[in-house]
């Protein structure tokens, strides 16, 4: 394989390097997959406004989100598992991005716990927080999240039930994985994969398991999580959060200029429009095509970030000039991740700063917060 310019190029790396059921995992959606590929493809409609013979010189992509100052206006997602794509993931992955200068967030459902990623980093970093039944067990987390010095709390919405993720059902999902057959071989065709794994002892949920009431091993996990995610998430439980919490709070999940506005009635800091990756409600919009009207209806009254398919600085670019002050790779970093470890997180961090500084030069522009749709030339039907 040639060099690595974009990031396909390690998303087919990845593809080589990570067993089948894990890859698939991160790069998959809901039933047909038809809002997984729209969150991408509705990108491409939209066509920029080239700018000549302006100032380039001096340009800075430095901003702040939620506050906080950042080296580009683009985090990383929360994404479970992550350490299933490569021993320590989470670690990895909070280390490239620390580096860097920009957000990490660890998923409730992180393969590494709260406490090895704050032992290991050294550095602040955001926790998204899924709201389970057991209240206890929340509140305990959402101390564990203040004792490990996060900076953020991103709470997610739009995972009361689990969609339906065929991939994952036909591959038998699991973490660790099943030594059935095919999985055995899926592991033995990825033999630099195997032997990362050997060389760690964070093979498990290490927020769930040791911590959550009657799950001390594996064989308790599996039917704890069935039956934890909470259908009853409402509006009001954001109130006991933002207390229990006491600090900067994001609300995950909008992709409806009402829910839009709810939120921002909560006093929580930021939204990210977001469908999941596109892994939950299939036929949903995309979160670009979302992105505007939520905008129009919020913008003035809480910070609106986005989430999904985003795949380079292009992307980030045009997700800011419809308004969003803030973006987040999930797939991008994770891809990276597969590919080369922490270096390749890295590497799909530089890609994206360099593709969106070029791009915002190209458009007659400095800094990002001088974006806007004027320098978009058609953002047409989404």
């Amino acid at each position: 394989m040639g060099p690595v310019v974009e990031i396909a190029d390690l998303e087919r790396l990845a593809r080589r390097r990570v067993p089948k059921m894990f890859f698939d995992y991160a790069d998959s959606g809901a039933w047909t997959e038809s809002t997984y590929r729209a969150n991408s493809e509705d990108f491409g409609k939209i066509k920029l406004r080239q700018r000549v013979a302006v100032d380039m010189t001096n340009r800075s992509l430095e901003t702040t989100m939620i506050g906080q100052t950042v080296a580009m206006p683009v985090a990383l997602a929360p994404v479970g598992l992550t350490g299933m794509q490569h021993a320590d993931g989470e670690i990895l992955a909070a280390k490239a991005a620390a580096a860097f200068g920009v957000p990490f967030t660890l998923s409730t459902m992180s393969i590494c716990s709260l406490e090895a990623v704050a032992e290991a980093t050294k550095k602040p970093f955001w926790f998204q927080l899924y709201v389970m039944r057991d209240r206890d067990f929340i509140n305990a987390l959402i101390d564990r999240a203040k004792a490990a010095g996060c900076s953020a709390l991103v709470l997610t919405l739009d995972l009361q039930i689990l969609g339906q993720r065929h991939k994952d059902l036909r591959n038998g999902l699991s973490a660790p994985p099943k030594f059935t057959p095919k999985h055995i071989w899926q592991m033995a065709t990825r033999p630099g994969w195997c032997l990362n794994m050997l060389g760690t002892k964070n093979r498990t949920f290490g927020n769930i398991v040791g911590h959550a009431k009657g799950v001390g091993d594996l064989s308790s996990l599996s039917a704890w999580t069935n039956e934890q995610f909470d259908p009853r998430l409402s509006w009001n439980d954001i109130d006991w959060i933002k207390e229990r919490w006491g600090g900067p709070l994001i609300l995950k999940g909008i992709l409806d200029a009402e829910d839009a506005k709810m939120a921002a009635k909560t006093g929580a800091d930021a939204i990210i429009v977001s469908n999941h990756g596109g892994r939950q409600l299939d036929g949903a919009p995309s979160s670009i095509a979302a992105l505007p009207e939520i905008v129009e209806a919020v913008g003035d009254k809480i910070e609106v970030h986005l989430d999904g398919g985003i795949r380079s600085g292009q992307d980030v670019l045009k997700a800011l000039c419809l308004g969003a002050k803030g973006t987040y790779i999930g797939r991008a970093f994770i891809f990276g991740l597969g590919a080369m470890g922490q270096a390749g997180v890295k590497q799909a961090l530089d890609i994206i700063a360099k593709e969106l500084d070029m791009t915002m030069a190209l458009c007659g522009e400095r800094t990002v917060s001088a974006l806007s749709r004027d320098n978009l030339y058609r953002y047409g039907q989404l």
